[in-house]
């Protein structure tokens, strides 16, 4: 019980979670003690998207519209390599009218391409996001579920620290507003 109570407390601090002296000194029983039966779990949700079969779902989608926008781009590619290879090969024969047309004609299509390029990066991060937060958002009444049948106290993400699951036996709000309000100078009215 004791070694439990301190993993406990240790998770309590790295969660920094609010410990008073009183409940850090003793694991016995006390009135503001939340009760010893209550666990801390985490969940790897990158683990979790990379090998549930709605993540691989998803990055497989991702992956075909890439791979359609990376076939688009390789034909813009070709196309700007005929262009610049036409104009290192018969620039030199052309009218100077008729060079710097080319010249200007490249450079516009290798803008247009530069920019369709960052507009397809854009995109997919687009598409990325939603995708991952639809998988996320189903996610969460998953964890929650979880969480109430196997009587976990809190649900912390593994990477960074955010809570995905509270009990709301660990909700401390209440009491925390009844203290500060106490502790509050009384304003006349």
């Amino acid at each position: 019980m004791k070694q439990s109570y301190r993993v406990a407390m240790k998770a309590a601090v790295l969660l920094g979670l609010a410990v008073s002296p009183a409940v850090a000194q003793a694991p016995g029983p006390s009135a503001t003690a939340a009760p010893a039966n209550h666990r801390i779990a985490y969940i790897d949700v990158q683990r979790v998207l990379a090998r549930s079969s709605a993540g691989v779902a998803a990055r497989e989608q991702l992956e075909r519209e890439k791979a359609g926008m990376q076939r688009e781009m390789e034909g813009k590619r070709q196309e700007l390599e005929k262009l610049r290879d036409e104009l290192e090969k018969k620039g030199a024969l052309m009218t100077a009218d008729a060079r710097r047309e080319k010249q200007d004609l490249f450079e516009r299509k290798r803008r247009d391409a530069a920019r369709q390029m960052d507009d397809f990066q854009k995109e997919l991060e687009k598409k990325e996001q939603a995708l991952l937060q639809r998988v996320l958002q189903e996610l969460t009444g998953v964890i929650d579920r979880v969480g109430k049948d196997r009587g976990l106290y809190l649900i912390v993400e593994k990477r960074g620290a955010s809570v995905l699951y509270a009990s709301p036996d660990a909700d401390l709000t209440d009491e925390v507003i009844r203290a500060y309000d106490q502790q509050a100078p009384k304003k006349s009215p």
